[in-house]
């Protein structure tokens, strides 16, 4: 099994140590701080030398307009900075839908407990951010909890369909009988009860519907929008993802052709997208960690063979002691204990130092504090070496709920 802290070979990590958790963690945030420096880079050489072009361009033009027209580029730039207030309020030039009305607040509230906010409406008025923060609070919580749902039968049905082409797959081959309920001794049926999808073929699965749900929505806003199908995409993706940048927002215009079916497609098109881009980062997510305990188990394997070397060139030469008696150990997560000399001398009768029984008191107070705790609790805490060594011992939200459904999280793997 791999370290618990920098080196399995050494002696056992102290409570400061760095464990496996810690080190994924640490390891995680470092490597998207690199992810973060590299994009950064990349969009940096991309967009600054058009970034700096419009901005003389516009530059040249504003002041072509104050001079045919002799105003001041101050007084301009004043009328500029009221529209942009008058943008932010939710007023245009082109002719658009109503922000506040009701169908224009749904679209609002809609974009606030996905976390999408594409930002062209915002409230204004104190009471509507103040309403907005609780509002927001919850409806976002719940949303949240709505997307975990989705992916946890989204997953049990993907694992379903896939389980039945393996056992079909399997019989067309002949490897397992038509009736299984027949030969239940058979390895194969054994097998293929616990058997579970891999993480990758999921993976796909859900790229290949985010990509059919984001093609056929393009296809969708591109006639009616007016939009390039590329924009189209671009803009499928940056909703779906909820990343919700704004610059391109769909249903803004105050009239289209079968308006009332557009909207409604417009609804379902983003509810079905971000529902599957969330499940498609999560199944990600996974195949990250697995990728992060593979850059660990090789540091660790590294660190080990270095210890291991300086470890014999230590003790090469130097003159081994003869056999101690091995003391008592105490595994609280087992509630075991490893018994020692002490146990049967005082089995045997003979007398024992007060140190041995403080000792021995100490350990089954221990296994007693342990055992009242997980009585408490309701159900005891189960930790496998397995499920310690997969790295997925444990999970919250979405991992927790993936976890043991795949075979990549699974614990009897």
């Amino acid at each position: 099994m791999a370290c618990r802290g920098l080196c399995c070979c050494c002696s056992p990590p102290s409570p400061g140590a760095l464990n496996e958790d810690n080190a994924r963690f640490l390891l995680l945030a470092v490597l998207i701080v690199l992810y973060m420096l590299c994009g950064a880079a990349v969009f940096s050489a991309l967009e600054l030398p058009r970034e700096r072009e419009t901005q003389q361009r516009w530059q040249a033009r504003l002041e072509n307009f104050s001079q045919r027209h002799n105003l001041s580029l101050a007084d301009l730039r004043q009328f500029l900075w009221e529209y942009e207030v008058a943008y932010v309020a939710g007023i245009r030039v082109q002719d658009v839908r109503p922000r506040w009305d009701f169908p224009g607040a749904f679209y609002f509230v809609g974009t606030v407990v996905s976390t999408i906010g594409f930002g062209m409406t915002t409230p204004a008025t104190i009471a509507g951010k103040l309403f907005l923060i609780f509002y927001g609070l919850v409806g976002c919580a719940g949303t949240i909890l709505f997307f975990n749902l989705f992916l946890e039968r989204l997953i049990t049905i993907i694992a379903y369909v896939m389980k039945s082409c393996h056992e079909r797959q399997l019989r067309r081959k002949g490897v397992l009988p038509q009736d299984t309920r027949q030969t239940s001794r058979n390895p194969e049926v054994d097998s293929l009860a616990g058997w579970k999808p891999s993480v990758y073929y999921v993976m796909l699965i859900l790229c290949l519907a985010s990509l059919i749900i984001s093609c056929c929505a393009s296809a969708m806003y591109t006639p009616i929008e007016g939009w390039s199908y590329f924009d189209s995409l671009y803009f499928c993706f940056v909703a779906f993802s909820t990343i919700g940048f704004g610059d391109l927002v769909s249903s803004q215009n105050a009239q289209y052709d079968s308006q009332g079916l557009y909207r409604f497609g417009n609804f379902i098109f983003i509810l079905m997208g971000v529902c599957c881009i969330y499940s498609l980062f999560n199944v990600i997510s996974i195949v990250i960690k697995q990728s992060i305990n593979w850059i660990l188990k090789k540091l660790e394997c590294k660190f080990c063979q270095r210890c291991q070397r300086k470890l014999f060139r230590s003790r090469r030469n130097a003159v081994m002691p003869g056999t101690i008696p091995s003391q008592r150990n105490m595994s609280i997560e087992s509630d075991g204990v490893i018994e020692s000399d002490t146990d049967g001398r005082r089995m045997s009768g003979e007398m024992i130092s007060m140190k041995d029984l403080l000792t021995s008191n100490k350990v089954s107070l221990a296994i007693m504090q342990k055992q009242l705790s997980d009585t408490a609790n309701g159900c005891p805490r189960q930790t496998t070496s397995v499920s310690r060594q997969n790295g997925f011992a444990g999970g919250v939200g979405a991992l927790g709920i993936m976890n043991n459904r795949l075979a990549e999280t699974s614990t009897d793997r």
